[in-house]
Parts: C-alpha cells; sequence; structure tokens
C-alpha cells in the first residue's frame, strides 16, 4: 500500500492542472524523474497501451498499470544485468522469456537490432523497455485481430491501416513488414 501511496504523490507532482490525467509529455517528465528517457513516440505507446478509457490521457489507475508493467520489465533486466548495465542478446532472450514473450529466431534478432541504439549488441534499459513495450503492444494489438485465439490474423487493407496508424514508428512498421515477409 506504501507504493501505491508514493505512486499517487508522483503521479499528483505530474499532474499539474490537478486534472486525474497526465499527458504525454507530463509521463515523460515523470519517468525522467526516474532516470528513465524515452522519445516522446515511446511515452505515447507507453499511454496507449495503458489508456483503457481511450482518451489520450493517462489516469491514475492506468499510470499503476503502467507502473506495474515497467516494474516487471525492470525485474527481469535487474536479474540479468550481472552489473553491467546492459543486457547482451542471450540475456535479452531470457529476459523477455521471464516477462512472458517468446519469438522465433529471426523476429527475436530483428527486434533487438531495431532497439539495439547505440548499435553495439548491448541492450540498456531504456532499450530494453521500449522494446518491451512495442512487444507488450504489438501482442495487445495482435490479440484484438486474433478473435478466435489461433495464433494467426489474416487483415485486409483497412486493418492493416490501423496497424500502420498504431504503430507510428517507422522502425515499428519496418519489423512488422518484416514478420510478414519471414512467415
Amino acid at each position: 500500500m506504501e507504493n501505491r501511496v508514493t505512486l499517487q504523490e508522483w503521479f499528483d507532482r505530474v499532474d499539474s492542472e490537478k486534472s486525474g490525467n497526465i499527458t504525454a509529455v507530463q509521463l515523460k517528465e515523470a519517468l525522467a524523474v526516474g532516470n528513465l528517457q524515452f522519445p516522446l513516440s515511446v511515452v505515447h505507446q507507453m499511454i496507449r497501451m495503458y489508456d483503457f478509457d481511450r482518451n489520450g490521457t493517462m489516469s491514475f489507475q492506468e499510470f499503476v498499470a503502467l507502473n506495474n508493467f515497467l516494474l516487471k520489465v525492470q525485474h527481469a533486466f535487474s536479474d540479468l544485468e550481472r552489473g553491467r548495465g546492459f543486457l547482451v542478446p542471450d540475456d535479452v532472450f531470457e529476459a523477455l522469456v521471464k516477462i512472458g514473450f517468446k519469438l522465433d529466431s529471426p523476429a527475436f534478432y530483428s527486434v533487438c537490432e531495431s532497439f539495439d541504439q547505440s548499435k553495439n549488441g548491448r541492450l540498456r534499459l531504456d532499450d530494453f523497455i521500449s522494446l518491451c513495450i512495442f512487444l507488450q503492444s504489438a501482442r495487445n494489438l495482435f490479440n484484438s485481430f486474433d478473435t478466435a485465439k489461433q495464433g494467426r490474423v489474416t487483415l485486409d487493407l483497412n486493418q492493416f491501416v490501423y496497424c500502420r496508424a498504431e504503430f507510428q514508428s517507422i522502425d515499428a512498421f519496418d519489423f512488422v513488414l518484416f514478420l510478414v515477409k519471414t512467415k
């Protein structure tokens, strides 16, 4: 419960307008206080992931859900970074499995390459969180089309355009195209 009180205080400080909701810019500032620096596009994706009421902002309850996800990701990272401050691909794979993501080799190596900002085969915490935000968002979107829960979807043009709009980052879109080409 103490953690929830701390989160509420943190949320209230960021909610400068006292509206009960925070914007992507405000969330970016809140994450920066915790030494997590993300591009605004990733922060928008975080909000879309947990924007249960689809109003484009984040309520306190949605903020708590995001925090729980981020803690899970940070714990997986911490368990495997061995004091180095980064994960190598084998560690990334193991951490993703701990979180509940299981990717085949082509998808895994492609996503690692896409989110390795320094292009040195090492993912820092913010890279790893960005990767997990992408995967969770992709999973959520995929599940919305996989209504029969068969692990496969067929998209018409309108659905494909919708997916493209959801993944505004060209890198993420290129990743989706890569997956389509490799299947």
